[in-house]
């Protein structure tokens, strides 16, 4: 296998190389892999290579970091984490069309990834009107900035509203609140 080492689209098109690449490793630093920024680097590539699969490497290893990945086009994400002989085979995979997701970040994620299978639904009772609406902000992936501009908020009360959705749904970070409110 040949590799080669390219900064950006734009350079790779400079080398004019015989053909697209077989795979498209795509090392994300110093953005959040979910981030606007690392999401458009991630849209950049899959649409400029379109028949080339787009695997991103990033420290991350969490399910919403990776789903959003995936959703931007990505066919695997490789945390930093996983050892070398895993990321070979998740390249392998990619590259005969498949997608890779790290058991490890389904299995931290069993008890909401549970309760969506079991078809455990999300009701509204015990929530104010208020942490309803920031429930369901916060299922669609909005920031709390975004929340508070858009519900008139200061961010601080959307924390709150945050802190005592995730206590009623005896959850711990906002992965597992979108989880068991799908």
């Amino acid at each position: 296998m040949q590799i080669a080492a390219v900064g950006s689209v734009e350079e790779w098109r400079k080398r004019q190389f015989a053909s697209d690449p077989s795979a498209i490793l795509l090392v994300l630093t110093g953005n959040k892999p979910n981030g606007a920024v690392a999401a458009e680097k991630i849209e950049d590539v899959t649409a400029a290579f379109k028949l080339s699969p787009v695997i991103v490497i990033a420290e991350s290893d969490d399910l919403g970091d990776i789903l959003k990945a995936i959703d931007c086009g990505a066919r695997g994400y490789i945390p930093t984490s996983v050892n070398i002989s895993v990321a070979a085979e998740a390249i392998s995979l990619a590259r005969a069309g498949g997608v890779f997701i790290p058991a490890s970040s389904l299995l931290a994620n069993r008890e909401a990834l549970n309760s969506v299978v079991k078809g455990a639904g999300y009701l509204h009772e015990g929530f104010t009107p208020r942490e309803v609406e920031v429930a369901e902000a916060l299922r669609r992936g909005k920031a709390n900035k975004i929340i508070a501009y858009e519900m008139n908020l200061c961010e601080s009360t959307v924390k709150v509203h945050i802190r005592n959705i995730m206590k009623k749904l005896n959850v711990t970070n906002r992965t597992q609140v979108a989880f068991k409110l799908k």
